[in-house]
């Protein structure tokens, strides 16, 4: 049974920095996409950023680029998310999430599998 297991939530002040991991487990996911949406109270779950299986495949929500950074390790099947310059308006849950297929998208529809999130509060 594929597993999505976040960390690395937690509070900050604005300005600080968090690093986010998410480690897979069940399957072999070096060729697949993964990514990283994040939920605000009372709002819809959004993209943030996501990776192919080449490390240079990147996109970013145009509100976190600069700041954010996603990477993986296919070698421990985990993605990171490093956020930098940390705004209030990226409070959130934050989802990391699988695309068994080797194209990125940048909509939530498109992945198969979703770990449980982990909160990000950013205090002004």
């Amino acid at each position: 049974q594929v597993q999505l297991v976040e960390s690395g939530g937690g509070l900050v002040q604005a300005g600080g920095s968090l690093r986010l991991s998410c480690a897979a487990s069940g399957r072999t996911f070096s060729t697949y996409v993964m990514g990283w949406f994040r939920q605000a109270p009372g709002k819809e779950r959004e993209f943030v950023a996501a990776i192919g299986w080449s490390a240079g495949n990147t996109y970013y929500q145009d509100s976190v680029k600069g700041r954010f950074t996603i990477s993986r390790d296919n070698a421990k099947n985990t993605v990171y998310l490093q956020m930098n310059s940390l705004k209030p308006e990226d409070t959130a849950v934050y989802y990391c999430a699988v695309r068994v297929r080797a194209v990125v998208v940048i909509h939530s529809a498109g992945y198969d599998y979703w770990g449980q999130g982990t909160q990000v509060t950013v205090s002004s």
